[in-house]
């Protein structure tokens, strides 16, 4: 038989564990130390990839309807600034300019460049959150969703153009970087 003290303890040690759970629920699955390491990781593998393209292959189209290998990671590059700076709230250098179409960029040198400067973009801007943040809501054109989405989707981008050039090195004759996942 439950006494009245009983019944005291199981009700506050529910409410605890059930406060407990709220809270664990509400916070970020992942954290800024394991965001800035991936994102790290994912810098220094993309450097792979643009090492291992020669500058004869930095312009090149497996097919004229799709983009170069520089527009790919200029593709990249832009992402980075725009998914950086939303999930942030820091200004995106790179608002308004149309970083594919950078005839400037298209070299091998200028596009290392600026593909590695938005990574430190968007290595910077996730080290200047907290994992608070994370489980913040931003909208995202019609989209709400929380900074950690962003962030994830962000790092879904880079993943998903980076592997299409795997292809346009395999092109060239060149084995590929191999994966890096740790």
């Amino acid at each position: 038989m439950l006494t009245k003290s009983h019944l005291r303890f199981l009700r506050i040690f529910l409410g605890l564990f059930w406060a407990f759970t709220a809270v664990q629920a509400a916070a970020p699955l992942t954290t800024i130390s394991q965001l800035t390491a991936d994102w790290q990781r994912a810098k220094e593998y993309t450097k792979e990839y643009l090492d291992a393209m020669p500058e004869d292959g930095v312009n090149f189209k497996p097919t004229p309807e799709i983009r170069s290998f520089a527009e790919q990671m200029l593709h990249l590059t832009a992402a980075n600034y725009n998914f950086g700076a939303l999930a942030s709230g820091k200004a995106n250098p790179m608002q308004g300019k149309k970083l594919e179409e950078m005839t400037e960029l298209k070299n091998k040198a200028a596009l290392t460049k600026a593909v590695m400067d938005s990574y430190d973009f968007m290595i910077d801007a996730v080290k200047g959150m907290t994992d608070a943040q994370l489980a913040e809501s931003v909208k995202m054109g019609q989209r709400e969703m929380t900074k950690e989405v962003v962030l994830a989707k962000a790092f879904e981008h880079q993943t998903h153009h980076r592997g299409q050039c795997t292809i346009y090195i395999r092109m060239k004759g060149i084995k590929p970087p191999n994966e890096k996942l740790f």
